[in-house]
């Protein structure tokens, strides 16, 4: 009789046989049903993958994409069977697979691409008002220790290659603009209602929304981020944040306690 691992196994292992022990209802081979089994769920999980990546698949072609999408599945088949945010890790395999380095950006692509599989799904939240923003910063106490709490769909992709130039200029699959790999781009992903959107951010601006987004106060990632690029704006920055609506609560941790929570500031 086989195990649930032996089945497993041979499911996404065309060398292995059909495992011993299995029977169809009607008495046919279970070798063949099997095998139209095993390929059944090959192709879903492709089919899953090309779904996710469609830019990297018209980078590098269909025929392409699902050999190296196929090598994947193999390797890594979904934990979970919600397939939406299967494929995760899929840019670090990209970037581990040899015959895909001819593309030098495809790993950055198949970042972005993810990034907005996530900024889809994940949780709404409502913004806080310029008011309650405003209060904190005129408020010199309360600034010291503030953190601004991001929505939990704002991503920043950072490439040296320009991914979202790339990415837009393959939206009409059947005839993709030409674009101009090179130029670095470092992007904010993010989520307005139901529809996810992207932004081209300069390098202070970057610098400052990623701080924020690793938890470091407010004025600490203003300061980094004038460091990083002496053209960096604050008022603009936050600005621009408030408008997006991506700015959704307000934390103050006690600085003796820096991993200590101690009050939160909602609208």
């Amino acid at each position: 009789m086989s195990t649930q691992a032996d089945f497993a196994e041979a499911l996404l292992n065309p060398d292995l046989t059909c495992p011993g022990g299995l029977h169809s209802w009607n008495g046919s081979n279970p070798a063949t049903r099997f095998a139209v089994y095993r390929n059944n769920v090959m192709v879903s999980l492709v089919d899953a993958l090309a779904d996710t990546y469609p830019v990297v698949q018209a980078l590098v072609g269909k025929e392409f994409f699902r050999a190296m999408a196929r090598v994947y599945a193999q390797a890594r088949p979904p934990r979970s069977p919600v397939l939406a945010y299967y494929g995760q890790d899929f840019a670090a395999f990209i970037d581990s697979f040899a015959p895909a380095a001819c593309v030098p950006y495809l790993t950055d692509v198949a970042r972005l691409e993810m990034a907005r599989v996530l900024a889809y799904h994940a949780a709404d939240i409502p913004p806080i008002t310029p008011q309650t923003l405003q209060e904190v910063l005129t408020d010199p106490q309360q600034l010291a220790s503030a953190r601004l709490v991001l929505h939990p769909s704002a991503q920043i992709i950072a490439s040296p290659f320009s991914v979202l130039s790339i990415w837009a200029a393959h939206q009409d699959l059947q005839t993709p603009s030409i674009f101009d790999p090179t130029p670095a781009q470092t992007v904010l992903v993010f989520r307005r209602d139901l529809a996810v959107d992207m932004l081209e951010l300069f390098k202070g601006t970057a610098h400052f929304v990623q701080a924020l987004l690793a938890g470091i106060t407010l004025l600490a990632a203003a300061d980094q981020a004038t460091q990083c690029d002496a053209a960096f704006d604050l008022t603009q920055t936050l600005a621009l944040l408030l408008r997006l609506q991506l700015i959704t609560n307000i934390t103050y941790r006690d600085p003796c306690h820096d991993n200590t929570p101690n009050a939160t500031r909602r609208p």
